[in-house]
């Protein structure tokens, strides 16, 4: 019932962007913290971004070239990338948090190359 779709991804160059979307649907209409996440082959899965109502966090590698937000109308989450690095290779999970429940999208492959 509970659904969060990836979107976005895809092959850039170094110093390029790339606008990731995660759409949200089924019984939750409105999570409390909605984040991305990213893990790059043979490693962990690292934080990249979260938002909530008023706050808004970035993981330091990223911050000054990510910028996330959210539409509520559309219950979806975006990630702007610039200025991107091939160390920002890997696959990016969209996260929602709803009370104490951890829901996550399958994910999209970003790839920059050098």
């Amino acid at each position: 019932q509970v659904q969060l779709v990836e979107s976005g991804g895809g092959l850039v160059q170094a110093g390029g962007s790339l606008r990731l979307s995660c759409a949200a649907s089924g019984s939750i209409f409105s999570y409390n913290v909605m984040a991305w996440y990213r893990q790059a082959p043979g490693k962990q899965r690292e934080f990249v971004a979260s938002i909530t109502t008023i706050r808004i966090n970035y993981a330091d590698s990223v911050k000054g070239r990510f910028t996330i937000s959210r539409d509520n109308a559309k219950n979806t989450v975006y990630l702007q990338m610039n200025s991107l690095k091939p160390e920002d290779t890997a696959v990016y999970y969209c996260k929602g948090i709803y009370y104490a429940q951890s829901y996550w999208g399958q994910g999209t492959q970003v790839t920059v190359s050098s």
